[in-house]
């Protein structure tokens, strides 16, 4: 491993991109298996996942990042990763992050991504043979010196309990939330919707509540996004959306429903698939304030005024750049630190 540097990783990682951004018919093929596999899956919304992690892996993006960090030690260490499986590739990023920094990827796939991950991880070992030692599929995790774990809230007390005694990070729900003021143009409006219906919704970084000024009228935001209305051609988002409906109609919940979204007034962060919570301020200040409260359940915020907390603009919660780590917690410096 001492002649696999850093610069032969990089490169492999940039020809990488450069294929996922122009995949070949083999690898296309993959599409279909993942998407028998898992009806979430769509044509679309794979190549959506795939187009976005190839261009995340581009040379002045990973010479940037990785510029922050020390080269790797010699001392390999063994790193479990427990994936998630909600939206196609979420675990990638753990997993570029493992084999840069030179460790070895114990991987535990989700069920529901599996095909995916193992067809991108075998291109990667096409163009560089050498990652073949850092790369282990596993059933269970056995023989590993730390873990990154993603899950749910249930699931991660599992977690900080069964791997207490190794270095970890345990990931748990954390939704994304939008600031409006009221001023947003339609082609904001429109960029917003992409937050709101890329994977489905199913992501941490798809917003799943609004902070809107009092008396905020919904019409120009559903017109704006108008266009997203084939989401309810997808039958399993249709069942969410017909199911949630229901409920707040039987509850006599007041809401607002353009025929395939459902907005309704919470308190809470987290909504059901097909559902955007929003809750009222009177002053910008007063929903900043609330943000900041909340910001350990938060994982973006986006809003399109310059607000003192951290924030991208509308249509770009699911374009995150390496350096965009979730939860905040720089996984990177946590592999760094790793002996």
């Amino acid at each position: 491993m001492s002649n696999f540097s850093k610069e032969k990783k990089v490169d492999a990682f940039v020809r990488l991109g450069d294929f996922l951004l122009n995949p070949d018919e083999e690898f296309i093929s993959t599409i279909q298996h993942a998407k028998n596999k898992n009806g979430w899956f769509t044509d679309i919304e794979v190549n959506k996942a795939i187009k976005a992690n190839g261009q995340m892996l581009n040379l002045a993006d990973l010479t940037t990042w990785l510029s922050e960090y020390p080269s790797p030690k010699k001392e390999l260490q063994k790193v479990g990763l427990i994936l998630a499986g909600n939206i196609p590739l979420v675990g990638f990023h753990d997993i570029v992050s493992v084999l840069i920094s030179g460790h070895i990827a114990l991987i535990k796939c989700s069920s529901q991504d599996d095909i995916l991950i193992k067809a991108v991880l075998n291109q990667l070992i096409k163009i560089e043979p050498e990652f073949e030692k850092q790369i282990q599929f596993v059933n269970r995790l056995e023989n590993f010196d730390a873990v990154i774990a993603t899950g749910s809230n249930n699931s991660s007390r599992y977690f900080e309990y069964y791997f207490s005694k190794v270095p970890h990070i345990i990931r748990k729900n954390r939704n994304s939330v939008a600031l409006l003021t009221g001023k947003e143009t339609s082609e904001e409006l429109a960029a917003l919707g992409k937050d709101i219906f890329d994977y489905y919704g199913l992501g941490c970084r798809n917003v799943s509540k609004f902070f809107v000024p009092e008396g905020y009228i919904f019409n120009h935001f559903f017109e704006s996004i108008q266009h997203f209305e084939d989401m309810i051609n997808h039958h399993k988002f249709q069942n969410n959306y017909d199911y949630n409906k229901s409920i707040l109609l039987v509850n006599k919940v007041h809401h607002f429903d353009n025929g395939f979204l459902l907005v309704t007034k919470s308190e809470r962060l987290s909504s059901p698939l097909s559902v955007v919570h929003y809750e009222e301020y009177q002053k910008i200040e007063d929903a900043v304030e609330k943000i900041k409260q909340q910001e350990q359940e938060i994982q973006v915020v986006l809003s399109q005024e310059n607000i003192p907390v951290p924030h991208i603009s509308f249509g770009e919660s699911q374009t995150p750049k390496l350096w965009d780590y979730a939860d905040g917690v720089d996984t990177m410096r946590f592999l760094s630190a790793l002996s």
